[in-house]
C-alpha cells in the first residue's frame, strides 16, 4: 500500500481534475451557491472546499450508476457532497451522516433553498445509515479514532463491492490514515493531488470484530471512567483545559460569585441548583459536578453526536444518568433565559480544521442569555486567546481563578441586567421546570 504522501506510484483511481474543464466549472460554480448558516461565517471560511470538488469529480462515474439508496455520505461540512451528488450526477435516496448539528442545519437549509430536501437523508454514524451502500464519499475526519470508528461501521454494515472515496487536505492527512483503513479493507490506494486535497480509495471490507465504541479511560484525578467515540474531543482522557478547571474548584472552594470584588459570597452558586455543562465532550465536566453537587439537575450540551454519546455513557457508568440530561444542540439555545446557577465552559478554538475563535464567541455570548443575575460562568481556554474583555463584556465581573503555561481558568458573575436576548434579539420568555427551552 503506498502512502498518502507517494502519489507518484499510485495511479489515481479516474483521470485526475482538469483545473479548466467544464466539470470543475460546474461544481465550483454550484458550490458558490450554498451557506454556511448557521455556522459560523467569515470571509475565510467557505460551504466547499477543493476535497469537496475531488470527491464528486473523481466518483461521477460510480454516482451515475447507483440505484437510489446507494450512496451514503459521511462529514459533508455543509452539503456540498449531499447536494452536489444530487444536482449534479442524479443521486437519489442518499443517506448522510454528519456529526456537527450546525453543518446539518446548514445542509438541511442548503436543501431547502435549491429545491433538494427529498434527496436526502440524516442518519447516525450505523446500520441504518450504512445498510446496502455500495458508494460512501467521507470527507476525512482529523482524528484517527474517528476515522477507525467510521471505516469499521462501513465494512461492518456496507455492501461487499462497497467503494470508499476519502478526501482531504494535503496538510492534514498522514501515512497513518492509509493504515487505519487497511484494518477494515483490503485494497487501499492513493490517487494524485489536486489543488492540495487528495483522495484515498478503499475497496474490500474485510471481517470486522465487535463494536469497539465507546472507548473507556481512567484518570486518577477523577472518580469514574470516561467514555469517548472515535470524533469525541479528548478521547477518553481527561484533557488538560478541564484538569485545570476541576483543580480551582478545589482552591475556590465555596466562593461563589460576588456582586462586586470582596464582597460576601452568594450562597447559590456555591450550592449551585441547576449547573449547563457547555460543549461536553466526554462528559468529565458534567459528571464531576453532579458528583459534587448531588441534588444539582445538569443539563449537558454539544453539537457532535459522538460527543453526546460519549456524555452519556460517561453519565450511566457513574450513576448520575438520572440528574445529567444531554443534548445535542448549539451552544446554550436549548437552555431556559436565566436558568443557570453555573456554567461549566472549556470551548473549542477551531472551527473544523480551521483555528478560529469564533465558536467560543459563541458560546461565550450565549451564556450571558442562559445564566441567571448573579450566576457565574466558570471558563477554561488557552491563555493567549485572551477572552476576558468579551467576558467582562457580555457576562460582568471576571476574577481569575488559576492559570499555567497554557491555560488560564476565570469565574464571571452574571451582572443584574434587563432580561437577555435571544441571539436574534428578541426576549427569551421565562419558563420553569426541565431548564429547557421551548
Amino acid at each position: 500500500m503506498e502512502a498518502v504522501g507517494d502519489p507518484a506510484r499510485t495511479p489515481p483511481a479516474t483521470p485526475p481534475i482538469d483545473p479548466t474543464g467544464d466539470g470543475v466549472a460546474a461544481l465550483q460554480t454550484f458550490g458558490e451557491r450554498l451557506s454556511r448558516d448557521p455556522d459560523l461565517d467569515a470571509p475565510e471560511l467557505l460551504a466547499y472546499d477543493a476535497t469537496d470538488l475531488l470527491l464528486l469529480e473523481t466518483s461521477g462515474p460510480q454516482l451515475r450508476d447507483l440505484a437510489p439508496g446507494q450512496l451514503v455520505i459521511i462529514g459533508d461540512r455543509h452539503g456540498a457532497l449531499t447536494l452536489g451528488a444530487s444536482a449534479l450526477f442524479g443521486a437519489t435516496g442518499v443517506r448522510t451522516h454528519q456529526d456537527g448539528v450546525l453543518g446539518e442545519r446548514a445542509l438541511h437549509q442548503n436543501a431547502d433553498a435549491l429545491g433538494l430536501s427529498d434527496a436526502f437523508t440524516s442518519h447516525p454514524l450505523g446500520e441504518r445509515l450504512l445498510r446496502h451502500a455500495r458508494v460512501v464519499l467521507l470527507q476525512l475526519p482529523q482524528g484517527l479514532e474517528a476515522l477507525d470508528e467510521i471505516a469499521t461501521a462501513i465494512a461492518r454494515f456496507a455492501a461487499s463491492d462497497v467503494v470508499v472515496f476519502a478526501g482531504g487536505r494535503d496538510k492534514h492527512m498522514s501515512r497513518s490514515m492509509n493504515e487505519v483503513l487497511a484494518r477494515s479493507f483490503g485494497q487501499v490506494s492513493a490517487g494524485r493531488g489536486w489543488r492540495k486535497s487528495r483522495i484515498l480509495t478503499a475497496r474490500v471490507p474485510l471481517p470486522v470484530g465487535p463494536d469497539a465504541f465507546p472507548r473507556w479511560g481512567s484518570d486518577p484525578d477523577i472518580p469514574f471512567r470516561l467514555a469517548a467515540h472515535g470524533a469525541t474531543f479528548g478521547g477518553p482522557t481527561l484533557d488538560h483545559g478541564s484538569r485545570l478547571l476541576l483543580a480551582g474548584w478545589a482552591s475556590d472552594a465555596g466562593s461563589g460569585p460576588s456582586a462586586s470584588p470582596g464582597s460576601a459570597p452568594r450562597q447559590a452558586t456555591s450550592d449551585p441548583k441547576r449547573i449547563v455543562d457547555l460543549g461536553c465532550g466526554n462528559g468529565v465536566l458534567a459528571v464531576s459536578a453532579a458528583l459534587r453537587w448531588p441534588t444539582a439537575e445538569i443539563l449537558a450540551t454539544d453539537q457532535s453526536h459522538a460527543a453526546v454519546a460519549a456524555t452519556r455513557a460517561t453519565a450511566e457508568a457513574a450513576g448520575v444518568s438520572d440528574r445529567v440530561m444531554v443534548h445535542r444542540a448549539d451552544g446554550a439555545e436549548v437552555v431556559l433565559e436565566a436558568w443557570a446557577d453555573l456554567i461549566l465552559l472549556n470551548p473549542p478554538f477551531h472551527s473544523g480544521a480551521t483555528v478560529h475563535a469564533g465558536v467560543a464567541h459563541r458560546l461565550i455570548r450565549s451564556c450571558a442569555r442562559a445564566l441567571a443575575p448573579g450566576g457565574e460562568l466558570r471558563l477554561v481556554f488557552n491563555s493567549h486567546l485572551g477572552y476576558r474583555p468579551l467576558v467582562e463584556q457580555v457576562i460582568g465581573t471576571v476574577r481569575q481563578i488559576s492559570r499555567d503555561r497554557t491555560f488560564t481558568v476565570l469565574a464571571a458573575t452574571r451582572r443584574s441586567s434587563p432580561r437577555a436576548l435571544r441571539p436574534g434579539g428578541a426576549p427569551a420568555p421565562v419558563e420553569h421546570g426541565s431548564g429547557l427551552a421551548r
